[in-house]
This record gives structure tokens, sequence and C-alpha cells, in this order.
């Protein structure tokens, strides 16, 4: 033992000296190089630094989408992958020894007869010819200049021509090799080293310059890599001197030869092949995704979003995106592809690629908030745009899902739905009635070309079709402004309000924002759908009737996996109960009026939308139409147990560009097509009835507080025939529902069967000034 550590002591006393005069660095006193050979021979691997323990290499995430295998792109600062020396080719081993460290495989980490032969040439030569550095002494160099928290400083000192970079080299080397095996070390070595066009370890490289994995490489190839090491930027083919990239090669083919890994003639013969590049361009960030998968791009920009908001992944978004960008993760995204491609063809079925308006969808996955599509007439590029053509057919805005500048667009009725909940919350029953004028004069207090006497007074958009007694069920069915807003009048706006919150509407316009906070008792007009959302939001938001009052935030991801292969629990659902099962169902009954479908009670007498009905088939399906005023907007959106989608119709960059009431129908197709395409082939998935109280108020319901404005309740309670009973869902397959006379009346007799109800909240205290024109909201 004692001769041993004196073998060491002596290997690192000459080893310091031998560099301090190779370096032609100032010479070190004796007692000085002594002192560190001792304290280096004395050195644990525990002591070393933690990043030559645990290299802080950074690697390349991946981003793939819902099948595993499909890529979407990339993200890093440096392109690197890890990869195991198993998964290396054994003449990429080869040459990367034979070149580098020829003796790697028999001494300690630092080779003495090395640092003679480089002193013999250093001297003959004069200055710094060879530097004597191990293939071990090398990675501790790259793992010290890698460390992403050093200065610039100290990255400089990490890297500078000094005795005292190589003795510290030296004694890291000689601690390494005492605890890592020789493979270990080459394994790392060649996932740290930089091969130049901007490839970091042997995986990026083989990529890069040949288009295949490193097991894949040829003798030729590997032989080509290795010989970038020295000079990775002047030497490389790819932006380089392709010439010194062949006399390289050669030197490395030769040296394999001489270490007798491979027979002179094999050398020859693999030197007299030409250089065949297959250039790899990785891509990086979402403008990185293909021209062929462009409209990827805005599903990639939301999950960036997403990551850079959770805080699993760092404090601050700088954090978050370091963390992404290094952090050699592999994420699975929840894109379908499948989906995808039907969204966007439906999509182009509403606006080319060349038409100024755009018609964003999503689509979402009800009970786990999972966004499987994410489609517009638009491609995700940073490429210029023809002139006269600001922001189409390219660009990088969030159209979907908004953020950036993009607070959403008005998707009118589609919010009836907040209201209809909030009420079924307080009480009151899907059959609550109410005889729906043409215009209804509130109590809501505004100024303008809407006001009627200093009051808000909306009217509905097709007196003909939607005046007359309605309920919830005939008024979601018909879209009948002027009931919902007296249904609104009744609870209480802000009430509608904080149920869009609990469903996940982000109120991103600063107006918005700011009534939603201050002054929700009086947005009278928010039940007609006048603020800013998004496809995403909306399609989110009914995905919980689906879910029977399960709401989970939007969720790009199936699966997060570090580069240790850990899964991440960030990858999972956010989920939460907003609502109770039952006022989900009931919502969910009324909701399938609109769509041409039929109630559980037979309730329903006519709908907005009666083709999705037709186009799902035997798939059960419900939604909602909805037209901005003035037809600036049209939206529509559907969902079934499995799947939710929706799409606005809008110019994204011009509001008053009103899209026109006509490319409705468009919308409607789009999306119901969309749904049925997605669920050709699945089994068949009823929605629950809800039951006889919530439908009608049978037992002791809470038919909900004194209305808010003034004058007679429209809602007030009346006698109430015992209705009919669902048929069971758990007898057949579909459930066929009774057809006795309804407990109300529908939209075939213009007033009710039973003495009319009390007159709505229409008498002003002042004379009604002359009628403005009604506002579309169905």
């Amino acid at each position: 033992m004692l001769r041993q550590r004196l073998n060491q002591l002596w290997t690192m006393t000459l080893a310091g000296i031998l560099a301090g005069t190779i370096l032609a660095a100032a010479a070190l006193p004796a007692s000085v190089l002594l002192a560190v050979g001792v304290k280096s021979i004395g050195a644990r691997y525990e002591d070393l630094p933690q990043d030559l323990r645990t290299p802080p290499t950074a690697q390349r995430s991946y981003l793939f989408a819902a099948d595993g295998r499909t890529p979407i792109t990339s993200f890093y600062d440096e392109n690197r992958t890890n990869v195991p020396l198993a998964q290396v080719a054994e003449v990429m081993r080869q040459a990367t020894v034979a070149t580098e460290d020829a003796r790697f495989y028999s001494h300690g980490g630092v080779d003495l007869k090395g640092v003679l032969r480089a002193l013999v040439a250093n001297k003959v030569g004069g200055g710094v010819r060879q530097g004597a550095s191990t293939l071990t002494m090398q990675y501790v160099r790259n793992v010290l200049k890698s460390d992403p928290d050093l200065t610039p400083e100290q990255r400089a000192e990490a890297t500078e021509t000094s005795a005292g970079r190589k003795i510290q080299e030296m004694r890291y080397a000689l601690a390494l090799e005492r605890r890592l095996s020789k493979d270990e070390i080459l394994s790392r070595y060649l996932n740290i080293a930089y091969f130049g066009a901007g490839a970091y370890g042997i995986a990026a490289a083989s990529q890069r310059y040949f288009s295949k994995s490193a097991r894949q490489l040829t003798l030729a190839e590997a032989a080509l890599l290795a010989g970038l090491l020295r000079s990775p930027e002047t030497d490389s083919p790819i932006g380089g001197d392709a010439d010194a990239a062949l006399t390289r090669r050669g030197y490395v083919l030769r040296q394999m030869a001489e270490t007798g890994v491979i027979p002179a003639e094999t050398a020859t013969r693999a030197q007299s092949e030409p250089i065949r590049l297959r250039p790899g361009a990785e891509p990086n960030d979402c403008a990185g995704i293909p021209d062929g998968r462009s409209d990827w791009g805005f599903f990639c920009d939301y999950f960036q979003q997403w990551w850079n908001a959770n805080p699993a992944f760092g404090l601050t978004v700088d954090e978050r995106q370091q963390t992404l960008r290094r952090g050699g993760y592999r994420i699975t995204t929840s894109l379908d592809p499948a989906i995808q491609a039907t969204a966007l063809r439906q999509t182009l079925t509403v606006y080319e690629y060349s038409d100024r308006r755009a018609a964003p969808m999503a689509v979402v996955q009800p009970g786990t908030g999972r966004v499987l599509a994410m489609a517009v007439n638009r491609h995700y590029r940073l490429d210029p745009n023809p002139p006269g053509q600001r922001n189409y057919p390219n660009t990088v805005n969030q159209l979907i899902a908004g953020g950036g500048g993009i607070d959403g667009y008005q998707a009118g009725s589609t919010f009836k739905i907040f209201t209809l909940l909030a009420a079924l919350e307080e009480g009151m029953p899907l059959s609550s009635g109410y005889l729906a004028p043409s215009r209804l004069l509130t109590s809501y207090p505004i100024d303008g070309p809407n006001a009627c006497g200093g009051y808000w007074c909306p009217a509905n958009a097709n007196p003909g079709w939607m005046d007359g007694y309605r309920t919830m069920w005939t008024g979601f069915g018909r879209s009948v402004n002027t009931y919902f807003v007296a249904l609104q009048q009744r609870i209480g706006a802000d009430r509608a309000v904080r149920m869009a919150e609990r469903l996940g509407i982000v109120f991103r316009a600063d107006d918005d924002a700011r009534l939603a906070t201050y002054g929700a008792e009086g947005w009278g007009a928010f039940t007609l759908g006048v603020a800013a959302t998004t496809p995403l939001d909306l399609a989110n938001a009914y995905a919980t009737l689906a879910a029977e009052g399960r709401y989970c935030k939007p969720l790009p991801v199936l699966s997060i996996v570090d580069s240790t292969g850990r899964s991440l629990p960030a990858a999972a659902p956010s989920c939460g109960k907003m609502l109770r099962a039952e006022v989900a169902r009931a919502a969910t009954d009324a909701a399938r009026c609109p769509v041409g479908a039929q109630s559980a009670y037979a309730q329903c007498d006519g709908g907005s939308a009666p083709e999705v009905a037709r186009i799902l088939g035997d798939q059960p399906v419900a939604g909602k139409t909805g037209s901005a005023e003035g037809y600036a907007t049209e939206t529509f959106v559907g969902f079934t147990p499995q799947l939710a989608a929706a799409a606005i119709a809008a110019n994204p960059d011009d509001p008053s560009d009103a899209v026109g009431q006509p490319v409705q129908r468009k919308v409607i197709e789009a999306v119901a097509t969309t749904l049925a395409t997605a669920l050709a082939g699945r089994p068949r998935q009823d929605f629950t009835p809800p039951g006889r109280e919530i439908a009608f108020g049978d037992g002791p319901g809470d038919l909900g507080p004194t209305p808010a404005g003034p004058g007679p309740d429209p809602f007030a309670p009346a006698p109430v025939p015992t209705p009919p009973v669902p048929a069971p869902t758990a007898a057949v397959p579909r459930p066929t529902p009774p057809s006795p006379a309804p407990p109300r009346p529908t939209a075939t007799a213009r007033g009710p069967v039973r003495p009319t109800p009390p007159g709505p909240a229409v008498v002003a205290p002042r004379p009604t000034p002359p009628v403005p024109p009604p506002a579309p909201s169905r």
C-alpha cells in the first residue's frame, strides 16, 4: 500500500511539473507541486465538484404526438441527447479512443508517457503543440465549461491555457478513474463532446451529419465524426472546411490501423469513400415544425404556455424555459394526429388559408381536460405574408387558446349555458316557464342604441320563431334572448358570471375582466355572450357538462418523462367537482334541444342546429349555437360523453369585420363532422337523464329568490302536472322517451294552456322610446 501511494505521489508530482513545462506557464515551486500531488492522492470521489459526479449536460427535450412515436418538435439550447454506450457503434468508440487517447484503457487518468511525448514535441517544435490531455481529462474540462451556473469569467477560467488548469484536470481525472469504469467515462465523454454544426454529443452528431442513430454509424462516418473533436467548427463539412474534414478522417483511420483495431487495408478502403453527408436539421421550438405539419404549431404554442405557467418546472418563466430546453424530457402530448387532421380539414371548409377571417377550433376530452386538437386556417410560421396580409396565412398568434395579445371573440348565445346552470343551482327546474316577448325591458340601466328609456331592452333575433311561452328546454333550443335575460335577471347576473369562471372561462380582455370583477351584478348582456372567449375555453366549459360536473383544466400532455426515466406527476389531469351531477345532467338535457335531438322527457320542440343530430347519427350529442351582435362572429360548441369541440368564425385582426349569419351553417357542420369522424367506430355512450325533481320541480325544491328587477316575477311557481318518467338507460342501449302531453305548452301554441302567467317586467316608469333594431344571438 505504501509503495502504491508513493507511486501515485511521484506520478502526480511529475505530471504537475511536466504540465507546467508543456504549457510554458510560470514555474511553480517543487514544494507547491508536491503539496498538490499529496492533496490529489488523498481526495475522494465524493469530494469532487457535484458537476463531475452528476454531469449537468444540457439535453434536448422531445415533444411527441399522443401515439408516443410521431415527433412534433424539440426544444434545446444545445442540440444534445444522451445515449448509453451500448447504443453507440463499436467503430465510433474505437475511433474516439484511437484518436484522442490510444492508451485510455491502460492509464489511470493521467498518461505519463503522453506527458513525456508532449514535452519532447513542444521542446523541439517550440510553443504548445501537444497538451498531453487524456480522454478523461478532456471529459473533466468539458464538464467544467458546460456548467450552466458558471459566470463568463468562471467559464473562461475552466478553459484557459494554464498550468493551474491542467493540474486541476489531472487531479479530478485521477479521482474519477478511481470510481468510474473506463466505459462509463467514455460514455460520458461521447455524450458531452461538441462535434460542430450545433451538435453536442454523439447522438445529436449522428443525426445532424447523417440522419441516423449513433448505433448505425459506419466506419467512414465514425472516423469523420471522431476527427471533428479537435476542431469541430473549422473542420466541419457543414459550414466549415470539407477538405480539412477529409484529412482528419484519414488521420483517424490511420490511428485505428496503427493501434490494431482495424486492418490497414480496411482503413485505406474507408478513406477512399467520398464523404456522404445527409444533414438532418433538428427542429427547435414551435416555429421549427416542418411545413407539412405547420398547423401543429398552435398546439405546440399552447403547450409552451402551459409549461411556462406551471410552477412544477421552476419558480419563474425563465427557469421553466431553461428546464424545458436543457432537461432532456420526453413529452408525449395529448395531440391526436387523426382528430387534428379532421379538425383542420373542417376548418378549411369554413375559410381557406387565404381568407382574412379565421375559424379556430378546439377539441377536448371530457373528464381529463386533455386537448386533442387545435386547428385554424393558418400556418404557424414566421414567414412573411403577401403584401396587405398582416397576419395571414402565416402567423404565430394564438388564435385558438388565446394569450399573447389575443383576447378571444364574442361567442353569442353559447354563454346562455352559464345562466341556465346558475338558475338550476338556485333550485329552478328545467320546466321553469315564461311568456317570452319579442323585446324585454330590463332593470339594467344603460345608455346608447340598445336602451329603452335608460334601461337595456334586448330583443329576440327571430320573434316569429322565438317568442312565446318557453322553458329552459325550449328557450335554450330556440335560443330565446328575452327568456334568458329574464332568467338571468331573476337569479342575478353575477351568478352567471361566477359560473362561467368556475367552468374555466378566462376574461382576457381588460374591459371584460373589469366588469367581471367590479360590475358583475349589472352585466345584463353577459348571458348573450358579449365577453370575449376562445374555442378552447368554450369547449372545455361544455366538456364539464359531458363529465357530469367534473371540471378539468385544459391539459396538453399525456406523460412527461425526465432524462433519468422518471415520470412526472405534472402530466396528471387537474380536476374538481364544479357542479352537482344532477345540475350537469339537467343542463345537458336542455343542450340536446338546439342540435335536433330530444330531451329525456321529450320537451324539445325545435333547435337552431338540427343538422347536428343527423351528422352524428347514432351518437348522442348536445350543444349550442351563438351569434354575436351584427353577426360579427358565429360560434358552435358541441359535445358527446367522449368529446367536446368548439369553433368560432371571426376576423382576429378586425372585430368590426362581421362574418355574417350565412357562415353559421358551415361552422356547425365543421364541428359536428369533426365529432362524428372522431367517434366513428367507438362504442356508443349515452347521457344520463336528469331526475324528475330538477326537471319539473317535483318535491320540496326551492324555485329561487325574488327577481332582481322591478315588477311581477315572470318565473313565479305554478301548478305542475305530473311528468312522465324517462326510460331507464340501463334497460336498452338507447332509451325511447315517452310522448304524453307535456306539462307546459310548446312552441306550437303561442300562449300557455293554463291561465296566462304574470307578465314580464316590461313596464317602464316612463314612455318607451322608439325601438332599436334587434341584436342576433342564437
